[in-house]
């Protein structure tokens, strides 16, 4: 009997596993390149989506000449969240090089979030 439950108890834990999600991962960095394309995580089971946030502004510390550039991050996120997020930003990340902006993006698939698009154009930087 105990052996029966042991299998029973893997068994679910190894359909659990492979029915979860996986998204890349990071937070505030320059560009789509390094953590943002290395760092891979297994989402937890109510979240359904991979959501990437791109932003494009200063730095938020002092820097010489405080020219603009690219922020990315991304993560595992439910489908309210990423409707909620979306709706704060911009409609399409569409690139103004003269003032900061957000956008965000979601997608449904396994490590779908590799690429980030500016204006239906991909990145990878």
């Amino acid at each position: 009997m105990s052996n029966l439950l042991f299998i029973f108890v893997y068994v679910t834990v190894i359909i659990n596993l492979s029915n979860s999600l996986e998204c890349y991962v990071c937070t505030n960095q320059d560009q789509n390149h390094e953590k943002c394309l290395n760092t891979i995580k297994t989402c937890e089971p109510e979240e359904d989506m991979c959501l990437s946030e791109i932003s494009w502004g200063s730095p938020p510390y002092w820097v010489e000449g405080g020219l603009k550039q690219y922020y990315v991050s991304k993560r595992c996120a439910t489908r309210a969240t990423c409707e909620a997020v979306k709706t704060k930003t911009m409609p399409y990340c569409t690139y103004l090089w003269y003032q900061d902006w957000k956008c965000a993006e979601c997608c449904l698939g396994d490590r779908c979030n590799f690429y980030i698009t500016v204006n239906n154009i991909y990145f990878f930087f």
